[in-house]
Formats: structure tokens, C-alpha cells, sequence
């Protein structure tokens, strides 16, 4: 068995092979899992000793740590995946991702249902009224993390490919007139108000907004850019006289970067007040993400176009501004009655 021993708080491995000796980190400061990735070393290089072919036995976990430290998105991301790796890992995590196949998966994700469906919450429910949201997302994660394998040259299939989505509730809110001076209205200060404000005029995500600089916001050509965050791309919204006045009418705190502040500091979140707000507006299972919702329900049933509603909210595909399509029928019969009335017209 290959040697590990402890350097700072990381794991190292340390293997002979007919008077050769190799040495190197595991990157890990978890024993046991160091001592796998060690003896998963050793074996390879038992096998290049020799000319025999490499065998894949990269252990789950292991392949997993390295996927985890590949990781480069922000951190709600990351948070997302290491939420679904709850549910997953305890189910693979010892066993041999060459191993893994597709009817593995599915066995995973017919399980994972079965547990959604016998929540206490969900047992008066039909299927159709439950969100499968959170199991689909394990699923993707594993999609991608079986995808990392193959780049790395640990595997030669992906078995989470081909496995068909479950069942996801749309949360795609919309908010009359009325019921958005309610939800302001019910805002108990000043900074949740103009928050909740800046967010229905802009269709910005909660981080966008919380993370918005003055340097970012030119007021004299009327434009706000946002710095790539969760798409890293950079995106400029024109600034409405509405908006135009909201953010006018905030104070500039001398030395402070940020547009949204509590006494000079820069705010981490507001969920507790845009609760209290949505409870006093009447309003239940309201997540400040759908505010995001409303501004896109707007534009479009206002009758701008899926390409130009996707681009102000930084969509990078199509798809996603799709989910819309649905609140414009007007529009979608009106461009279709204008191309086959020409006929009629010719006639």
C-alpha cells in the first residue's frame, strides 16, 4: 500500500516501485481520502512500470475533490453544487466512476423522487404540482462533473447524458400595477423600497444590485453597466425616467463605492425586509428573484421583443428568455396575421 504522511494540513503520498521512489501532493487534507488517491497513483504507476494498460479506478470522492478545486464560478454556484453533492455522494462516492452507468443514475433519480414524493408537504399533491427542481439539479451536476472526467481522461461516457428532466414548477411571476405599489408600499424603509424598486426597473439579479457602484451608473448618458457576474459578461441597461429618478433621489454617502448601503457599509442582503415587505403587501411565497420575473413580464407583454427582453437581462441563450413567450400571444398572432393578410392584400 502507498505511504501518505501529513505536511501542514495537507496529505502527501510517497511510493516505491523497484527502487524508484515518487512523491507528491494529494491536495487534500482528509486521510482517508488522501490514502485512496495514493493507491490510486501507485496502481498506475505499477501498470506504466510494466506496459500494462492503465486501469480507470479513480474512486468517486477523489475524482469529486479534484472537480470541486476545478471550480471557478461564483459562489452561489458553488454552493448549489456542493448541495446537490449532499444528496449524491453518499450514494456514490465509494464507488468506481468507470463503474458508474446510466441505469445507475436513473436508479438515483427514481429514488431521489420517491423521497420528494413522501415529503409530509407533497403527499396531498398530484405529481404534476410538485418541483423536482433541486433533483434535476443533482443531475446536472453530475452531468458536468462526469463531463470533467472525460477531460481529464478518467472515463469514456458520460452516464448522467440522456437522462430526461423531471417535473419543474415555473416561478415565472408576474405583478399588476397595483400589486407592485402594494409590495413597495409595504417596504418599512427607505433602502429595502428602493431596492425592491431598482430591481423591477432594471430586471437586475439581487447580487447585480447589491454589488452596483456610482462609478457604474452614468446619469448624464443614462445607462448602467453591470460587470459581469454570473455570466461574466459585461451588460448596459438604459436608465428609464423612472429609474432615472429613483436614483437621483439616493443619497451619495462620501467614500462609499455602492449605490445600496446602510450607513456607508456595503449591504450583504435584505431578505428579512423584503419578506416583511411582501407580508405586509399581502403577498406569500415571493422570493426576490422574481422581481427579476416582473420586470421580464412587463417588457414582454408590453410587446418588446423575446431578443431585446433577453439581452437586458443578460440571458447568454435563447432559451431561457423562452419561458416568456407564453405572456405575448397577442403580439405572436398579430406578427403572424401581418405576414398572410399581404396576400389578401394582393388579391
Amino acid at each position: 500500500m502507498a505511504y501518505i504522511y501529513q505536511r501542514g494540513n495537507i496529505f502527501w503520498y510517497r511510493v516505491r516501485i523497484e527502487g524508484n521512489e515518487y512523491r507528491g501532493s494529494t491536495k487534500t487534507n482528509n486521510k482517508k481520502l488522501a490514502q485512496q488517491i495514493a493507491n490510486t497513483i501507485e496502481a498506475d504507476l505499477v501498470r506504466k512500470k510494466f506496459s500494462m494498460p492503465v486501469k480507470n479506478n479513480y474512486i468517486f470522492l477523489t475524482a469529486w475533490e479534484q472537480y470541486k478545486r476545478s471550480l471557478t464560478n461564483i459562489n452561489r454556484t458553488i454552493k448549489n453544487k456542493e448541495f446537490a453533492a449532499n444528496h449524491f455522494l453518499p450514494v456514490f462516492k465509494d464507488k468506481n466512476i468507470s463503474e458508474i452507468t446510466q441505469s445507475d443514475i436513473k436508479e438515483y433519480q427514481i429514488k431521489r423522487r420517491l423521497e420528494v414524493l413522501s415529503l409530509p408537504k407533497n403527499q396531498l399533491k398530484k405529481e404534476s404540482e410538485i418541483n423536482f427542481r433541486w433533483i434535476n439539479l443533482e443531475i446536472s451536476t453530475l452531468h458536468h462533473f462526469f463531463n470533467f472526467c472525460i477531460e481529464k481522461e478518467l472515463i469514456e461516457k458520460n452516464p448522467a447524458a440522456g437522462v430526461k428532466k423531471l417535473n419543474e414548477l415555473s416561478r415565472l411571476k408576474t405583478l399588476s400595477d397595483s400589486d407592485i405599489e402594494k409590495l413597495i408600499a409595504g417596504a418599512t424603509n427607505k433602502l429595502t423600497r428602493d431596492l425592491i424598486t431598482f430591481l423591477i426597473y432594471t430586471g437586475c439579479r439581487k447580487g447585480e444590485a447589491l454589488n452596483l457602484k456610482w462609478d457604474d451608473v452614468d446619469l448624464q448618458n443614462d445607462v448602467i453597466a453591470i460587470k459581469g457576474t454570473k455570466t461574466k459578461y459585461d451588460r448596459y441597461i438604459p436608465i428609464s425616467k423612472p429609474l432615472k429618478e429613483l436614483l437621483s433621489h439616493i443619497n451619495k454617502i462620501q467614500d462609499c463605492l455602492y449605490v445600496f448601503n446602510k450607513n456607508g457599509a456595503k449591504l450583504g442582503d435584505f431578505k428579512k425586509s423584503f419578506h416583511t415587505a411582501c407580508k405586509n403587501a399581502g403577498f406569500k411565497d415571493m422570493h426576490i428573484h422574481d422581481l427579476r420575473h416582473v420586470f421580464a413580464s412587463k417588457m414582454v407583454m408590453d410587446g418588446t421583443s423575446l431578443y431585446i427582453t433577453g439581452s437586458l437581462l443578460g440571458h447568454r441563450t435563447t432559451q431561457m428568455t423562452k419561458r416568456y413567450a407564453h405572456l405575448k400571444p397577442e403580439t405572436l398572432k398579430k406578427a403572424v396575421n401581418d405576414v398572410w393578410s399581404k396576400d389578401d392584400k394582393k388579391d
